[in-house]
């Protein structure tokens, strides 16, 4: 867990350094400095939606160091506004938050009591901006977290749209990240909070990243985006929700970004967050997916990895 000598520092090495900064339609948002690898194993809390799910952060700890723990707040297709205000409906919510997941948002991100938080609004991510104030929501959950003692790290897990979206599903990925998901959702609290700011778990990019491998022949045993996704009992394609093998190539981007390490060589047989075992990648294409993924995450500039950790 960071504390504030840890953020003292990495304040003083932002100073020293200087913000390197790009422009997002016309406004600059702040790239966030390097961070250094956690010290030790962490306890994460999650905050979201389908997107995130029971059995994504249930992988993260099979995967995490000894020690790692969760908890979470979850609903479907829950913005981070009625996360926030009490007299709104979080869809699910009794169905999707149970022991010992489940733990009160505002108690546990002001509690002081976690390494690292993990923020994640709903899609479609224009709706979110245009009608949720999903800037405005992103914002007030920061920082509460920045008033916590120790204060802990804080991150945005970026998501996806549907695979069937107008737009195109991998068009999407590529065209939000900057117009979107940085320049609309991040660029107000980055501007307001350059030395303690919120990171990128880049699931989108990595999720994309992986599609377009598989169906580029280069994945043995993986074969399309479709792969990835959940289906119904009947078989029909769920064109938002992530199958096990999806969960897991999630699960592995977290673990990269919040443990600033590469996921090779990690395990590939896991299971669910009721027991089971989830469905899982043969040794050899887990192998792939898990330099895909580590690639991926060290492309983005915003996950806080300096490029210098390579070990699992």
């Amino acid at each position: 867990m960071m504390g504030r000598r840890g953020f003292l520092a990495l304040s003083a090495a932002a100073g020293t350094l200087g913000l390197i900064v790009f422009a997002t339609r016309g406004r600059s948002v702040p790239v966030p400095p390097p961070l250094s690898p956690p010290g030790g194993p962490l306890k994460v809390f999650h905050l979201g939606h389908s997107l995130v799910g029971p059995d994504m952060p249930h992988m993260l700890a099979q995967l995490a160091p000894e020690g790692h723990g969760y908890n979470s707040q979850l609903g479907s297709g829950t913005p981070l506004r009625a996360h926030w205000e009490p007299g709104e409906d979080i869809l699910d919510f009794e169905t999707t938050n149970r022991a010992p997941a489940f733990r009160d948002a505002k108690e546990a991100i002001g509690s002081g009591e976690y390494g690292a938080v993990v923020l994640t609004e709903m899609v479609e991510l224009r709706d979110a901006v245009r009608y949720f104030d999903a800037s405005k929501y992103l914002g007030k959950w920061a920082n509460l977290a920045r008033e916590a003692a120790p204060p802990p790290r804080l991150y945005l897990y970026e998501t996806w749209h549907r695979l069937d979206d107008p737009g195109g599903w991998l068009a999407r990925i590529d065209g939000d990240l900057e117009a979107l998901w940085i320049g609309k959702l991040l660029g107000p609290d980055s501007r307001r909070n350059p030395r303690h700011p919120v990171y990128l778990i880049p699931g989108g990019q990595v999720m994309a990243a992986v599609a377009r491998a598989a169906e580029a022949g280069d994945i043995p045993g993986l074969a399309s985006r479709e792969s990835l996704f959940a289906r119904a009992p009947a078989g029909e394609l769920d064109t938002i929700h992530f199958n096990d093998l999806g969960a897991y190539i999630v699960a592995l981007t977290h673990y990269a970004v919040l443990y600033q390490r590469a996921p090779v060589g990690l395990p590939h047989q896991l299971h669910r967050a009721d027991g089971t075992p989830a469905q899982s990648f043969s040794a050899e294409t887990a192998a792939n997916v898990q330099k895909i993924v580590w690639d991926a995450v060290r492309s983005c500039p915003r996950t806080g990895i300096s490029g210098g950790e390579t070990q699992a």
